[in-house]
């Protein structure tokens, strides 16, 4: 088994600024804030100081992603959010669902999307298919 090492400057930096898991909204602040004045600096900063920009943004990204979790949306609730940021009708969708009755049957939850309109939706909003399941 091979031993990792960390450069002296590295290890000062460490001392410094000990890496651990964020477990609030004040210690992500601290960590932010270190971030950012190392991007200010990001022409200059050393490898050291690079790696340890890496590993905030690890960090800071766990727990962003831990704390600000977005819920499920359900597949129709997704399709009348993207209508409506698109400014889209229910007419307008006729060429993904293939005929009026089926985009009234869809948005009135009366049937589900198959896998053609989940292939034509994703297509026609540039959003991953995932979306609509």
């Amino acid at each position: 088994m091979s031993t990792v090492t960390a450069s002296p400057e590295y290890s000062a930096l460490l001392r410094k600024i000990p890496p651990k898991v964020i477990r609030n909204e004040k210690e992500n602040d601290a960590y932010t804030e270190v971030l950012y004045d190392l991007d200010r600096r990001s022409k200059t900063l050393s490898q050291a100081e690079k790696e340890l920009a890496e590993l905030l943004t690890l960090l800071i990204e766990d727990f962003e992603e831990r704390q600000y979790k977005l819920p499920r949306a359900k597949p129709l609730e997704v399709l009348r959010f993207l209508m409506d940021q698109h400014g889209l009708k229910q007419k307008d969708l006729v060429d993904v669902f293939g005929t009026p009755s089926i985009v009234s049957e869809v948005l009135s939850g009366k049937r589900e999307f198959n896998k053609d309109h989940i292939r034509r939706l994703s297509e026609r909003f540039q959003v991953s298919p995932e979306l609509f399941f």
